[in-house]
C-alpha cells in the first residue's frame, strides 16, 4: 500500500452545525459520532472529522472533487441557501465560478470561515 490520506480534523465552533452544513451541501450521508468528533465519510475512504474548539480557529482550505452532475446539484444548493461564492480563493471574483483545466469550480465559506472548494477536475500537478 502506498501513502494515502485517511482523515483530517476540522476545528469548528459547533460540530453538529459544521457537519450538517457539509453533508447537506455535498449531498452526503449524515455524520457519525466517533469519540468527541463527528465524522463525515467521503467516497474515497477519507473522512473529515469535525472537532469543537472554543479557542482560536486557524482557517483552512478544503477542496472536494466532484462529478459534473454533483457540481450542478451542489452549486444549486449554494445559490438556494443564498451563500456567497467566488471564482477565486482571494474572493475577488464574487458570484462567479471558475472554468479551469476543462472543468468547473467554486469557492465558498463554511460556518467557521474555512474556505471550501468544489471542483470537477483536479489541478494538474506542476501546473502554473
Amino acid at each position: 500500500m502506498g501513502v494515502q490520506l485517511n482523515h483530517t480534523i476540522i476545528w469548528c465552533r459547533d460540530k453538529q452545525a459544521s457537519a450538517a452544513f457539509l453533508t447537506g451541501l455535498l449531498g452526503l450521508p449524515a455524520a457519525v459520532p466517533f469519540g468527541p468528533m463527528l465524522v463525515v465519510r467521503l467516497d474515497n475512504d477519507v473522512s473529515v472529522d469535525f472537532y469543537e474548539n472554543d479557542g482560536e480557529i486557524s482557517l483552512q482550505h478544503y477542496a472536494y472533487l466532484v462529478s459534473e452532475a454533483e457540481f450542478d446539484a451542489i452549486f444549486a444548493r449554494i445559490r438556494e441557501r443564498g451563500l456567497s461564492y467566488w471564482a477565486d480563493p482571494a474572493k475577488l471574483q464574487a458570484a462567479e465560478i471558475y472554468r479551469l483545466h476543462g472543468g468547473r469550480g467554486v469557492y465558498f465559506d463554511d460556518p467557521d470561515g474555512h474556505l471550501l472548494e468544489v471542483m470537477t477536475r483536479p489541478y494538474p500537478v506542476g501546473a502554473a
